[in-house]
């Protein structure tokens, strides 16, 4: 059993000190699983590591299995804690090369011998430890994977591996942060399985932070509401999850599409790409679809399914093997899979946000926001031109630079490194931008999506989570874009600040007549947000239309009976 008692939590930000928890009592029975919601910055994260033992408290008490811990306990001590707890992380994959089962040989290796070296197969206690994780793989549903290397599983299949190795553990807590929130509803449905398998089989306290409402109706017995560092309220789950969702801001009405006018055009495209997974080959063959002006579109489909190549290729950042993905332009069909002159005018026109997406932590938003428009302002590219000659840059070069901001963070550095690219030569191929250049170009922009323009002082330490993410879309809005692509930038966010992010793409669909690309696994976000849905199976095109028609064949195909119960079911009190 756990019990929490009145714990607190200061940080020092920016030389301020600031409570992020506060007062925070809870108990935890054993074979129960506590869910614990709330907003993005809520303190849940902060509350999880202290519990684990990795983060320090300043007030409270926690008690774990008859054991006490206090603000000024030793290390020793501390130790302890550890010991008896284990955390699983949303986009931890920290596994070991080689097959499946040695991850858990060497967890119950470093139980036993400090260490979490190999024991050699002739060493007396081998066959009763290799024994002993076929236990946990059983547990887990991949017994039949146990000599596999961890390459060649699938994402949810590394999930529950690395939900095995915890058990290996032997622990007495079981701490999951967001386990499932960034995967397809399959592999959802998978690791939500084996949580409620481990609370049957292993009868330890278990506790679950999680965004997604659908989540805790599955799995938890109970649940805490979180918000500002306080529990507001604590208990039956629907209940609870009512009230968090009462503050949810209602639905902006998708503004309707008038005329199906093509501007993209997806023709033929062939690609193959060898898996991680060995022997598994993502294979498009002659796919080809249409993205019109002003239309909402969300690519859909299970993990691996091909959806996040697809949107590489239809941004130009992948090339297929053959086919064309053309974009009309000033009245001409342009090849963003091939060099012109005009493909950077094109590029001008589009904005992306990448799944790992981030703002710069020591820089405003003001500055981040004048950078974009040194590089995609009115006049940039013109200027660009011009400087590039006097520098003897070619034109093909200029156009690889003018690509390289719109590629994920990993990529770009990579590629600057390569080409030995400083980011000096972007001080010196654009035009200056001058803070007022900056607030008079963002007022329209921070109008749409609900920012208050004192945020382009701020830097992303001095705003909320909610404000954080608008920010970053007003940072990908900058240059009016005229087509806006996002690759599952929303997956961590708590319904209710979705829903205002929600909100805030259907404005700047609607006043920008912005065309927006989306790939989601969040159902529900993909019902509210679309004008069409494309599902993604094997990559192919399986169906391709009415959002809520195509969101529940995906489900229907996935097996996931978790979703029965979504949030909008929750609201309209289903």
């Amino acid at each position: 059993m756990l019990k929490v008692k009145g714990l607190a939590k200061d940080y020092i930000v920016l030389g301020e000190r600031k409570r992020v928890l506060e007062g925070i009592s809870f108990t935890v029975n054993d074979g129960e699983i506590l869910g614990i919601t709330g907003k993005s910055g809520s303190g849940k994260s902060t509350l999880l590591r202290i519990l684990r033992g990795v983060e320090s408290f300043d007030e409270g008490s926690i008690e774990l299995d008859g054991k006490c811990f206090f603000p000024d306990s030793d290390k020793d001590n501390m130790k302890t804690l550890i010991r008896n707890t284990a955390i699983h992380l949303q986009r931890n994959f920290g596994l070991w090369n080689g097959p499946a089962i040695e991850n858990i040989i060497r967890r119950i290796n470093s139980r036993r011998e400090g260490h979490d070296g190999l024991p050699e197969k002739d060493s007396p206690f081998y066959d009763e430890i290799y024994k002993e994780s076929m236990e946990y793989l059983k547990t887990v549903g991949l017994e039949h994977k146990a000599l596999h290397v961890t390459s060649a599983l699938s994402g949810g299949e590394k999930q529950r591996l690395i939900l095995a190795r915890q058990l290996a553990a032997k622990p007495k807590l079981l701490l999951l942060d967001e386990p499932v929130t960034m995967t397809g509803p399959g592999t959802k449905q998978e690791v939500l399985d084996v949580i409620k398998n481990i609370k049957k089989e292993f009868n330890i306290s278990i506790i679950v932070v999680s965004h997604l409402p659908e989540l805790h109706m599955y799995i938890a017995d109970r649940l805490i509401y979180l918000e500002d560092g306080h529990i507001i309220e604590e208990g039956k789950t629907e209940t609870v999850l009512k009230h968090f969702l009462k503050d949810m801001q209602p639905q902006v009405e998708l503004a309707p599409l008038k005329k199906k006018e093509p501007v993209i055009k997806v023709k033929g495209i062939n690609k193959r790409l060898a898996l991680i997974r060995v022997g598994e080959v993502l294979n498009f063959k002659g796919l080809s679809l249409d993205i019109h002006r002003g239309e909402i579109v969300s690519l859909i489909g299970q993990s691996g399914a091909g959806k996040t190549t697809l949107l590489k290729m239809i941004e130009g950042l992948t090339s297929p093997a053959s086919g064309e993905i053309l974009y009309l332009h000033d009245g001409e069909w342009i090849d963003i899979t091939h060099f012109s002159p005009k493909r950077m005018e094109l590029r001008k026109k589009i904005s992306i946000m990448h799944q790992e997406f981030t703002l710069s932590p020591h820089s405003t938003i003001g500055q981040q926001i004048g950078f974009k428009m040194r590089i995609k302002g009115p006049r940039s590219l013109e200027y660009a031109r011009k400087k590039a000659k006097e520098m003897n840059v070619p034109e093909e070069i200029l156009d690889m630079l003018y690509a390289l901001p719109d590629q994920e963070e990993e990529e770009k550095d990579k590629i600057m490194q390569q080409m030995q690219i400083t980011p000096e030569m972007y001080g010196k191929l654009f035009p200056k931008v001058t803070f007022e250049d900056v607030k008079e170009h963002a007022a329209k922009i921070f109008e749409a999506l609900d920012l208050p323009l004192e945020i382009l002082y701020k830097t992303p330490y001095q705003i909320s989570g909610g404000e954080h993410v608008r920010a970053y879309i007003a940072l990908a809005l900058t240059t009016h874009p005229e087509i806006l692509m996002l690759d599952e930038p929303f997956g961590d966010l708590d319904p209710v600040t979705l829903r205002d992010v929600t909100n805030a793409l259907k404005r700047i669909n609607k006043e920008f007549g912005t065309t927006i690309i989306i790939v989601s696994h969040h159902m529900d976000f993909v019902k509210e947000v679309s004008h069409r849905t494309i599902l993604i199976d094997d990559a192919k095109v399986v169906n391709d239309g009415d959002p809520l028609e195509v969101s529940d064949q995906l489900i229907e195909m996935s097996h996931a009976s978790y979703l029965k119960r979504t949030m909008g079911s929750l609201i309209a009190g289903n």
